[in-house]
């Protein structure tokens, strides 16, 4: 025994060389795998399932242009369709716009951030007018939110008309309960129920797969519609059929903002490897399957979807797609909350209230405000327009919209931040643009069938968001005319112009920047007459990044008034992070602040503005109405900065816009 462990070296309990790092490689293997189950369950439910509606919304004979189904339509629309994930989703998507990331963070608001980046060089006339219209691309995202939950649970439930033909009338009202539900439990957050949103989605994807393998195997010369000649020669030969069904062909490419925008959740490698390996392939065999469904019988028309599964497993793929369409709006939901506090922090939405429903995702919040208003919008969908097929018309404005403004602002970010040469920049965007373009003019014939709907929503949000930032430059215009200098005010105390009794204690007042008194404070020395032994101003500043790293975070500034016991700190946060002022303030050191705070009995203040319509030409009158009107779904500031109600002390005082 004794030779035998000398042979294999000393009993100390060690694990043999070479296991350290296997334990370690597998630990990284499985929390790569882990992040892909995750992109799957969150980011690919919205361009999961388009392959319910889009075969079935091309060929609709209710269209007012409809597709004729003959052979050489069906191979023509198949290669288009191939193309066309090809191009927008691979090319645009998972090629291009994923390396265009704001500190790990995609999506349009990231790309917005980017370009405002250089609105102050020579060409920020250009770079100002593109982040606007990367303004109104967010704004149609709204519309996106909206008509997404619709169309994909309408879809999923009119399986059980194929199941069941008379369960017809049942359609409206159990996707409306669905949609309630779903709504609901959004205050709970996603981080239970996203556990199993993954392997659902799995599922899915091997669902459809098998499914579309079995219709191709029936028809296997359907397999030829990879060629692109099929696609070319249907929408130059046929261009008049063509045009008009590219408006639903753009409906196997919704979600694709959703790979981008969640980017920042998962990574760019795990969704790129959740949709090349499974995602594309599943969704291109359903594509294809059904395209030779239609060509066995051109009745199948109807919904080739749910045809092209056995007849046994029809209502098992209900139930699946009903949970799959759920996840796809949930997706899609949680998106609307990400870019409407992105939005507010940047300054183009008011403060709204926002819960974090995860302690491990940053990500993932609730905004009770959205969350209502989108339940109310949704439900008027489902109850206006009855089906997937006639929401359909509505549903490829916002998407062909957002997808156009995103490549845009993605090649001018391409030129500004790499230096890419202008002639690549030309031909790739020539390229990507002509076929964007393509897609939003043949929506456009849709305009009086209900695209009209995704524009007036991202006009009115569009109008709303520019509205708020124009009043809140106006605003903190008069009030730092109101507030007047900082250093003229302490030198004011100083000189005990007004008499001001010292108290013990901590203040801390909340203000723009340092430039200015706060008005909380002027007021409670001017009225009240007195002031504490140490005064914090603070300020906090949104940087046009994801996150500020803890160790950035706090600037502090004595003024040269550390004597009078004054300081002012600068707190920085991400357009993605929820101030917590208590906690900010207490990762000060007595160092930093002339001695320690006493900041478990600190006392806040804050200056509320009542805003008031003046007669000044700084805005038009209805948009001084709508900003005002806008200002009263502000969050509660207390609440919204963490701060103590019991030791907050709001002032207040008014403004004319």
């Amino acid at each position: 025994m004794a030779d035998r462990r000398l042979e294999n070296g000393p009993d100390d309990g060690l694990p043999p060389p070479g296991a350290l790092e296997a334990r370690r490689a597998s630990a990284h293997d499985t929390a790569r795998l882990a992040l892909v189950i995750g992109a799957l369950g969150v980011v690919f439910g919205d361009i999961g399932t388009s392959p319910i509606y889009t075969l079935q919304t091309v060929f609709n004979p209710g269209d007012p242009h409809p597709v004729p189904v003959t052979t050489q339509n069906v191979y023509g629309v198949v290669s288009l369709v191939f193309w066309s994930v090809v191009i927008i989703v691979l090319v645009t998507y998972v090629l291009l716009a994923m390396r265009a990331d704001n500190d790990g963070e995609g999506g349009i608001m990231a790309l917005i951030t980017l370009v405002r980046r250089w609105t102050s060089r020579p060409a920020g006339r250009t770079a100002a007018v593109l982040a606007a219209l990367g303004i109104f691309g967010a704004s149609l995202f709204f519309g996106d939110s909206m008509i997404t939950p619709a169309i994909s649970v309408l879809s999923a439930v009119e399986g059980l008309k194929v199941v069941q033909p008379s369960l017809d009338s049942a359609v409206v009202p159990i996707t409306a309960v669905i949609i309630v539900l779903l709504f609901l439990v959004q205050r709970r957050g996603t981080a239970a129920v996203g556990r199993v949103f993954g392997p659902v989605m799995i599922a899915w994807f091997v669902a459809i797969g098998a499914c579309g393998v079995a219709g191709i195997a029936d028809h296997p010369a359907i397999l030829g519609a990879l060629s692109p000649t099929y696609a070319l020669g249907f929408l130059f030969g046929h261009f008049g059929t063509a045009f008009f069904a590219l408006a639903a062909v753009v409906l196997a490419v919704t979600g694709a903002e959703a790979l981008y925008a969640d980017m920042g959740h998962f990574g760019r490698r795990a969704i790129t490897r959740a949709w090349v390996f499974l995602v594309f392939p599943a969704c291109i065999l359903s594509y294809f399957g059904q395209g030779a469904l239609i060509l066995a019988g051109p009745h199948n028309i109807s919904s080739p979807f749910f045809l092209l599964t056995p007849g046994w497993a029809r209502l098992p793929m209900v139930v699946l797609a009903t949970a799959a369409t759920v996840i796809a709006s949930q997706a899609v939901i949680t998106g609307a909350y990400s870019v409407t506090s992105q939005a507010a922090q940047l300054g183009y939405l008011p403060r709204l209230r926002i819960a974090h429903t995860s302690e491990s995702t940053i990500g993932q919040i609730y905004v009770p405000w959205i969350n209502w208003m989108l339940m109310v919008s949704v439900l008027t969908l489902v109850f206006a327009f009855r089906s997937s097929a006639a929401l359909a018309f509505a549903f490829g404005m916002a998407v062909t919209g957002t997808i156009t403004i995103s490549t845009l602002l993605f090649f001018y970010v391409a030129r500004e931040k790499w230096g890419t040469p202008k002639w690549l920049i030309g031909i790739g965007a020539a390229v990507l643009l002509f076929v964007d373009l393509l897609f939003v003019a043949a929506n456009m014939t849709k305009l009086v069938h209900g695209a009209w709907l995704p524009l007036l929503i991202g006009v009115t949000a569009f109008t709303v968001m520019t509205t708020w930032q124009r009043g809140r430059e106006i605003v903190t215009a008069q009030r730092a005319q109101l507030e007047g200098p900082l250093p003229e005010f302490i030198d004011d105390l100083r000189s005990e112009k007004v008499p001001t009794l010292r108290i013990p204690g901590t203040a801390v007042f909340l203000n723009r920047g340092k430039q200015t008194a706060p008005l909380a404070m002027r007021a409670n020395v001017e009225h009240n007459h007195v002031r504490h032994d140490q005064v914090v101003i603070l300020s906090l500043e949104t940087e046009p990044v994801p996150r500020v790293p803890g160790d950035q975070r706090l600037v502090v500034d004595d003024l040269g008034y550390s004597d009078d016991g004054i300081i002012h700190v600068t707190a920085r946060f991400g357009y993605m992070e929820t101030p917590d002022v208590p906690g900010t303030l207490a990762m000060l050191t007595p160092a930093q602040t002339e001695g320690p705070l006493n900041l478990d009995q600190a006392s806040y203040f804050l200056s509320k503005i009542d805003l008031r319509r003046g007669k000044s030409p700084t805005m038009a009158p209805w948009r001084k109405r709508l900003f005002i009107a806008t200002s009263y779904i502000t969050a509660d500031a207390a609440e919204y900065f963490g701060l103590p109600r019991d030791r907050t002390v709001i002032m207040g005082s008014h403004i004319e816009v």
